[in-house]
């Protein structure tokens, strides 16, 4: 009985909950260091975390049962859902199964690669097959105690052992293999044998000969016979213009079954129904002459929709039931208002946000000619009208994103000095002069360089901030980097220190200023083509390759425009300089119009990147958060101190910040062309949005909540600007060419605000509770703020859980698997394990307590953190940006974690304060 109400209790709930947390978190390192197939035989696929989920269940089922929550239908809903997902979950994995078709350009097949790795044994004598088996097996590399396996085979009156000996596992850059090595007895015969193979890769038969009896072995995935097959008439890719990206890819195929015949189109996002089958336009041939195919037969699917919709409909209805926890700590917060808010949405500042650089600054010159500091000057005078004909110029980028030059003139200054303007001149003067005369710009300081040591190795001077292209090379006209930038190269990333790493970085500017000189990476020139030329994909070309390629009339005209815009430049004619860029742009106008941007919306980006709305918004976030965080502070320790007018001063402020924010990510979506939370520097931008909006619509009136939300946008703000973020809009992959990228990622998203406010609050409480002594009135603000968190709470968890399931929607619907185990996608499901964990701390009556809820909120962060940052740039995946060896952990992140342990061992001798009921 005992051992009943413990699995039916509150306290198992946590316990569960924590083991399955865990044990996926720590699958995904083992995944990372040790393959798939460990993680699968160790974690995801074995009998402990299988009894786990099922003991889970029967929890659930029994809570359920035990506060009778059908009667309270949104509660009952969403929890029961996850009773139903598991139950399709089930169904899925121990009656679905899937694998890849691979099918040639002009050719038919009714094949499919299965997912699962088998080890099949095949006996021969002569021609004929006599016995075949088969057992569907997968190993670890990190515990081989637990791969021992034994098979018989009988047939003939001879018996035939298989016996495991050994399985390695091995990683190279983004190639794996694994090899078994087995024992093959028969009669009392014994050979060895590797196998090479892993789970999705076709084995390689090995045979042995045992006197007229022929054995064939092979480790990996087997081909598995359709109902049906599939002819492949045509594989369309296509690609961003000018570019090896691919934009889109499809495939043309026939359905083939009991003589009947049907074609369809199978592309990204749209997939082929036939029976219990679904097909995926999953990828292609490297040489572009075949598809590739996801399967999936999958019963379990419309279980596990039911269940996906029940969640979503129980946790929106939560919102809304007087008799839910958040109904309740809404209300109880309402009526403890901190003070007053007035905040009015529709104020959208006017004001230039644009903060420019003084024009006055001096001109850095390397040496003091006079011709070079006079050219200098009427570069910055006289050429600002040139420059800024020569900065709205179309141009293609290495992406295939067509831009304005403007942009990718900003983008090359702040690469080489960090800064969006330089020499008191701006991007497109200072690529301007670089592209025209650069037998004086190489000799200009520009690039920024940071070490001493490298200072030292190069000749110049510690005092230095800039160094000059040339200053990189010997008397011989040597590159004094080259054996130092080999070196960096080839140091690991967690080994690198600031030497090497500046390094690194100077040899790419160094890079980048040789392609401006040479005028490289202008790709301003379309190309004509007649019906003899080939396409090549609307490639735009830069100036001296147009006049290299280009042939007749196109060729000769080109020349004539760049080497007269050119001397113009040279002999500061500038009215001529003006005409030869109105001719380029014409050119542009007539020959590359179909993939040109317009006018209006190269003038918009263009103002864009001098609004430069993100960047300045920075600062801005992170000092008024703070200004509001002390006055909050200043309020709770000295009640009778109620600074109204400031208050609302403060309040007006925030909204104009936030409708700004706002109107930039609306902006980068209008340029763009998509959501703007599409890479990390967006989402980054999008996170820091949703926490000024969950402080301005849900805790407006909480000052300190309200200051804290505002210093979690401030700080994404900030993260998004460091230079390792390329800010860059760039075009989308194809399988995110869907809506289903906004639905997902924005819900998804939004709840990492909620969460990073959490954190917060959860600090300032630990704060609040070091001081705690002797102040009765702390206690109050301390319940409130802590019910403002546990809201928070609330909607992150229910904005996490519904944007991963809509994600497991999507990549059901766009590539066959709702759920593969995916770092991302698991450290998602252990941060929503976490923060479920958290929320229902206050059932275990031990730990219902302000003190508990604040320390649970600041560390639960830790796997929003991991979710959002480790995974990236530590663990390798289809959502990682992680390539080869993970970059060093910054100093910053030890401080914070230390912050955050010293803040809760003072706060915890003053824990004892009960939460509100």
């Amino acid at each position: 009985m005992k051992l009943f109400n413990f699995l039916f209790s509150f306290k198992a709930t946590l316990l569960l909950l924590a083991v399955l947390a865990i044990g996926a978190g720590v699958a995904t390192f083992i995944e990372n260091d040790f393959g798939t197939s460990s993680a699968r035989v160790l974690v995801y696929n074995n009998i402990w975390y299988e009894v786990a989920l099922v003991l889970t269940t029967i929890n659930l089922i029994g809570i359920i049962y035990k506060f009778k929550m059908w009667k309270n239908l949104p509660r009952f809903l969403f929890h029961f859902s996850f009773v139903v997902i598991l139950l399709g979950a089930i169904i899925t994995r121990y009656v679905g199964y899937e694998g890849i078709m691979q099918i040639p350009q002009g050719t038919t097949t009714n094949e499919m690669i299965s997912l699962e790795p088998y080890l099949q044994v095949t006996v021969k004598d002569g021609e004929n097959i006599i016995v075949h088996k088969e057992w569907q097996k997968e190993f670890t590399s990190l515990l081989p105690e637990l791969n021992n396996f034994s098979y018989k085979v009988d047939f003939d009156n001879n018996n035939l052992t298989i016996d495991y000996k050994r399985f390695q596992f091995e990683k190279k850059e983004q190639a794996k293999m694994g090899l078994l090595t087995i024992d093959v007895t028969l009669n009392g015969k014994k050979e060895t044998l590797r196998l090479p193979g892993l789970s999705g890769q076709i084995g390689v038969p090995r045979e042995i000969q045992f006197d007229k009896y022929v054995v064939v072995l092979e480790y990996g995935s087997k081909f598995i016979n359709l109902p049906f097959a599939i002819r492949l008439n045509e594989f369309q890719l296509e690609r961003y213009p000018g570019s090896m990206a691919p934009s889109s890819y499809a495939s043309e195929v026939t359905v083939i079954k009991d003589n009947k015949t049907y074609d369809y189109r199978i592309f990204m996002n749209r997939t082929l129904n036939e029976g219990n089958f679904l097909f995926f336009q999953s990828s292609y041939f490297p040489d572009e002459t075949g598809t590739v195919l996801s399967v999936n037969n999958d019963p379990g699917k419309w279980p596990t929709y039911l269940g996906y919709f029940l969640l979503t409909l129980g946790l929106f209805l939560n919102f809304f039931d007087k008799k839910s926890r958040f109904r309740k700590l809404t209300k109880y917060v309402a009526n403890k208002n901190l003070a007053m808010f007035i905040l009015a949405l529709t104020l959208i500042s006017t004001s230039n946000l644009n903060a420019n650089e003084n024009n006055n600054s001096e001109i850095q010159v390397v040496d003091d000619i006079n011709s070079r500091v006079d050219y200098l000057n009427k570069l910055k005078d006289e050429s600002k009208l040139t420059a800024d004909k020569f900065g709205h110029l179309s141009v293609q980028g290495n992406g295939g994103r067509m831009k304005p030059l403007a942009t990718l003139n900003r983008e090359i200054v702040q690469k080489l000095s960090g800064r969006a303007t330089f020499l008191g001149m701006d991007a497109d003067q200072i690529v301007l002069g670089m592209v025209t005369r650069p037998d004086i710009w190489k000799d200009v300081k520009i690039i920024k360089i940071n070490t001493p040591k490298l200072k030292k190795f190069l000749g110049v001077p510690e005092s230095e901030k800039y160094i000059s292209f040339s200053e990189a090379f010997g008397e011989k006209n040597d590159y004094l980097l080259t054996k130092e930038s080999e070196k960096a190269l080839l140091t690991k990333p967690i080994e690198r220190g600031t030497y090497e790493k500046d390094i690194i970085k100077v040899d790419e500017k160094l890079n980048i200023i040789y392609s401006v000189f040479n005028g490289a990476l202008l790709n301003i020139f379309p190309r004509v083509y007649d019906e003899n030329s080939i396409n090549d994909n609307q490639k735009w070309y830069s100036p001296l390759e147009a006049m290299q390629e280009f042939t007749g009339q196109n060729q000769a005209a080109i020349n004539s425009v760049v080497r007269g815009f050119f001397n113009s430049i040279i002999e500061n004619d500038w009215d001529s300089a003006n005409n030869y860029l109105d001719m380029i742009a014409l050119y542009q106008e007539k020959v590359g119009s179909d993939i040109k941007p317009t006018n209006s919306k190269i003038s918009a980006e263009i103002l864009f990147n001098k609004l430069d709305i993100f960047f300045n918004l920075t600062l801005a976030y992170v000092l008024l958060g703070f200004v509001m965080v002390v006055l909050a502070f200043i309020i709770i320790f000295k009640p009778t101190f109620k600074p109204e007018k400031t208050t609302k001063i403060i309040f007006t402020i925030l909204a104009i910040l936030f409708a700004t924010q706002t109107f930039g990510m609306g902006y980068r979506w209008y340029l763009s062309g998509h959501a703007p939370w599409s890479d990390i520097y967006e989402t980054l931008i999008y996170i820091s949005w949703s926490a000024v909006f969950a402080g301005v619509v849900f805790f407006r009136n909480s000052l300190l909540a309200l200051g804290a939300a505002t210093i979690i946008a401030g700080i994404f703000m900030f993260t998004a600007h460091l230079t390792d973020v390329d800010p860059q809009i760039t075009n989308l992959v194809p399988v995110l060419k869907s809506y289903w990228l906004t639905i997902h990622v924005s819900i998804l998203t939004a709840s990492y605000g909620f969460f990073g406010l959490s954190a917060i609050l959860g600090f300032l409480t630990l704060i609040m509770f070091i001081f705690r002594k002797n102040r009765d009135h702390l206690d109050d603000i301390i319940k409130q703020i802590s019910a403002i968190n546990e809201i928070s709470l609330i909607i992150g968890l229910a904005f996490i859980t519904i944007g991963n399931f809509l994600g497991g929607v999507w990549a059901n619907e766009s590539w066959g698997r709702y759920w593969g185990w995916d770092p991302k996608e698991t450290w998602a499901y252990v941060s929503i394990v976490v923060y479920a964990i958290v929320v229902h701390l206050r059932f275990v009556k031990v730990l219902n307590t302000p003190y508990v809820l604040a320390t649970a909120s600041l560390l639960a962060f830790s796997s929003i953190m991991m979710t959002y940052l480790g995974v990236n740039f530590y663990l390798s995946g289809m959502h990682s940006y992680a390539t080869g060896d993970p970059v060093p952990i910054p100093t910053w992140a030890y401080l914070t974690v230390a912050t955050a342990f010293i803040a809760i061992f003072l706060a915890y001798k003053n824990r004892d304060l009960k939460n509100i009921e």
